[in-house]
């Protein structure tokens, strides 16, 4: 039996579909993440292209939209375990280059922008609080890395019992075994995969744009 086989066989990837009220989170889509010699590499830069159309529909649609960012204090003050295993994650401090959401995909009014210390977007941050008072049913996940905060933030967001949706093509890791096999894991047991060709279809037949509203 195939390692697809036995999931199926035990009733894993169901599908959970994109709900009626749907949100954009874009992991850490920062500079220090678009740069092998800091923490990027891999397929980060391709899945940072293919976030910025999926934003512009985001926009479109009046979606909510929120991006986080990992930082910490000048001086370290802030840092913890998760410090330890990859330390040069204290270079991301407030005022760092390597912090700075890349430009192509810069928030604009009304989106929130989250803080983090942790790998998940929703530990520790008002995260669930900020969709849970739009009333979002479905989270959309996009960002990097895969294996790291991507996954730490899918988890969450499906314990948080939002439906779950992971772009694959929006996401990104800097080494191509873990983002593969997260891809899978992520997709039997905590989110639905889609690319973003075919989510942005389903938007499209959901909700009207904007100018189509009025």
């Amino acid at each position: 039996m195939s390692d697809l086989e036995i999931y199926k066989s035990q009733g894993f990837a169901q599908i959970m579909g994109v709900g009626l009220a749907p949100a954009l989170v874009i992991v850490d889509f920062v500079e220090g993440f678009t740069d092998p010699a800091h923490f990027g590499g891999g397929n980060i830069k391709p899945a940072i292209a293919r976030t910025v159309p999926l934003l512009a529909l985001a926009r479109s649609l009046g979606l909510p939209v929120a991006h986080t960012r990992v930082v910490y204090a000048d001086d370290g003050s802030d840092a913890g375990a998760f410090c330890m295993k990859a330390p040069g994650l204290k270079k991301l401090t407030e005022h760092s280059p390597l912090s700075q959401i890349v430009p192509e995909l810069s928030p604009v009014a009304g989106e929130l922008v989250v803080k983090k210390r942790q790998a998940s977007a929703f530990f520790g941050t008002e995260l669930a609080g900020w969709l849970a008072f739009r009333r979002v049913d479905t989270v959309l996940i996009a960002g990097c890395t895969t294996s790291g905060c991507v996954r730490a933030s899918v988890v969450d967001a499906c314990s948080h019992n939002f439906r779950t949706i992971l772009l694959t093509d929006c996401v990104g890791d800097r080494a191509m075994g873990p983002h593969e096999a997260n891809l899978f894991d992520m997709g039997q047991k905590y989110a639905d995969l889609m690319s973003s060709e075919e989510l942005m279809a389903a938007l499209q037949r959901k909700i009207p744009t904007k100018t189509a509203a009025l």
